[in-house]
């Protein structure tokens, strides 16, 4: 008789943090290798101000079947989907604020596996997300291709003035860790009750209401962004049973565009312009579909090539050379306006910052204090209607300033009083502070 190998359950909910939000890839492997999540078809509620859905461009398929060389190759934007094509991972959740329009709402299905012809993980979504990137292939050009169910589901603050979600003792006992917390030198922030907000959930400045009586919340349930729609969208994933884990990147609940603050708005404005994509219609042919991409793939390689040139020599001939390319013309422009700035601009960077020029630009939402206790409070209303999840990772992304350095601290105080609050006492796990050698801001990376 053949013995499966029992679940194994932790007995305090592990939660762990780190600093860039791919580095979460070894722990949730660490899960699997230990058999408290599954090795197929985990499911993960990921709160994010951006996807991370895109896929290292280059990187080959069998990658994924060497952990130390997949977890060399990843980076904060493209480490979920590797996970799919190893069959790890089968749903994701994506949770985001509504500042954040990167992908369509609602429930997409997709397929990730090997393109046939460049060895590389592609998918057959049709999502300007995807294509933008050039990922995109057709269903029979995909070899071990795996099923990807996507939810993406926006998340409003709540109002403000209703009543506790939750007893007294949950309010004390938020209060006991937020004070711990700052003992151990993190400013928290948090000197009221986290539970103290509506349920109704709107964004900020998007309405003259001040709050819902009782008698109006139920009215809304089914609202875009309400708990009670999140909810609902969120329990057709998840089962009382199942593993599963909650990702929570702490952007969601105050957001930068890094670049932005490197470059001037005229700099940016032609970034834009050079990496601009117009995808095709919505009722695309596949021929006109494997044309977009086409089209897409070459621009981004002449325009990477055009930027390493410049790297080694940005002397007017280089320069001219490159801007008399059709679509480039405005490149002579922007190296103009950098060198005025900066004798020798750092073009890799000036590239990283292109790439996220593309449909949609990245989000840029700094929140205010009022507007991320009023995320937080949403989160944790969210949260106490689905089950325990399994595992629990967080990344700050604050190096980079995804997540505004000065209100890290206090964010990731106020979301483990949450956790806390609802799920008992955490098993928490401070990467960041063995892993990371910067004391500063780092440079920001493409998200």
């Amino acid at each position: 008789m053949s013995c499966v190998p029992l679940k194994r359950l932790y007995s305090e909910l592990p939660v762990w943090v780190v600093e860039d939000h791919h580095d979460v890839v070894c722990h949730i492997y660490r899960a699997i290798a230990s058999r408290h999540l599954p090795l197929k078809n985990i499911k993960m509620v990921h709160l994010d101000s951006h996807p991370d859905l895109l896929i290292p461009v280059n990187m080959c398929a069998d990658t994924v079947f060497d952990k130390d060389k997949l977890l060399s190759e990843l980076s904060i934007e493209n480490w979920i989907m590797p996970m799919v094509y190893a069959g790890h991972v089968s749903c994701v959740a994506w949770l985001h604020p509504y500042w954040a329009q990167q992908i369509r709402e609602g429930e997409h299905r997709m397929s990730v596996g090997r393109d046939s012809s460049t060895t590389t993980i592609r998918v057959t979504s049709v999502d300007h997300y995807f294509l933008s990137d050039g990922l995109y292939v057709c269903e029979e050009q995909l070899e071990n291709s795996k099923p990807l169910r996507l939810d993406v589901v926006k998340v409003n603050p709540v109002r403000p003035g209703h009543r506790s979600v939750t007893g007294q003792k949950d309010v004390d006992s938020q209060r006991r860790f937020v004070k711990r917390q700052k003992t151990d030198g993190e400013e928290a922030g948090c000197s009221e009750s986290l539970l103290t907000c509506t349920d109704t959930l709107q964004p900020a400045g998007g309405s003259t209401e001040t709050g819902l009586g009782a008698e109006d919340e139920d009215d809304e349930d089914d609202e875009e962004g309400s708990t009670g729609y999140v909810v609902k969208r969120i329990s057709t994933i998840l089962s009382e049973t199942e593993p599963y884990i909650l990702d929570i990147d702490l952007d969601f609940f105050s957001c930068k565009n890094p670049f932005k603050e490197l470059y001037t708005q005229e700099e940016y404005d032609i970034l834009k312009e050079l990496f601009s994509f117009r995808g095709p219609g919505p009722d695309a042919s596949q021929e006109e579909l494997e044309e977009c991409v086409d089209h897409r793939v070459h621009q981004l390689e002449d325009l990477e090539a055009a930027f390493a040139d410049l790297l080694e020599d940005d002397g007017e001939e280089t320069v001219t050379r490159w801007a008399g390319n059709p679509g480039m013309a405005s490149l002579a422009q922007l190296v103009s306006s950098l060198k005025s700035r900066n004798v020798s601009p750092d073009y890799e960077m000036v590239h990283q910052a292109g790439l996220t020029c593309d449909s949609v630009e990245l989000p840029h939402h700094v929140s205010s204090e009022d507007e991320i206790h009023r995320l937080v409070s949403a989160v944790q209303l969210i949260l106490k209607d689905l089950p325990k999840p399994t595992l629990v990772t967080m990344s700050r992304s604050s190096l980079d300033e995804y997540c505004p350095l000065e209100q890290v601290d206090s964010v990731q105080s106020r979301v483990l009083a949450v956790l806390e609050s609802l799920y008992g006492p955490l098993d928490l796990h401070k990467d960041y502070e063995h892993n990371s050698t910067e004391t500063g801001a780092c440079q920001p990376q493409a998200s």
